[in-house]
């Protein structure tokens, strides 16, 4: 069984992940989407409010789970027997960053790998941050997160 860590913040969970997310499902057994706790870090959502909005999206998809997890993303993939890991990216930005990530990862444990993929163009120019500022400003969020989860905002 080949099973994929999806990590990230997901603060919060937005369409663009969605369409990840169902992508690295059809290319893996099971895909755990893994919500990183940083305790230096307050975070707009609480991770008991994140677990809940990204559970609500992937209800209807039947080999993504859903945990949490703090310190070594490398350290959870061994822990839950997973060698790939799941990143999105959008631009040539996020790509520099993604990929000094999976070399550090690459580093610390040669067995995990690490898969890029890209969004659909409809969701390419989605960011957890561009919704965080909507939310803050009572802006409408409805273009950039799944319809189900709208209410829990």
């Amino acid at each position: 069984m080949t099973t994929a860590i999806f990590p990230g913040s997901f603060d919060p969970f937005t369409k663009g992940h969605l369409d990840i997310l169902e992508q690295a499902s059809k290319m893996f057994d099971k895909v755990i989407v893994a919500v990183a706790f940083n305790p230096e870090k307050k975070g707009f959502l609480s991770i008991e409010k994140r677990l809940h909005i990204i559970n609500e999206c992937v209800k209807n998809i039947q080999n993504v789970e859903v945990d949490s997890f703090d310190g070594l993303t490398v350290n959870y993939a061994e822990k839950k027997g997973a060698n790939t890991l799941i990143r999105g990216i959008r631009n040539s930005k996020d790509f520099e960053y993604e990929l000094e990530l999976a070399q550090i990862n690459k580093e610390l444990n040669s067995d995990i790998s690490t898969i890029f993929l890209t969004p659909k163009t409809e969701n390419i120019f989605i960011s957890s941050s561009a919704v965080r500022e909507l939310l803050n400003n009572n802006g409408d969020i409805s273009a950039f997160v799944p319809q189900n989860i709208i209410k829990l905002f």
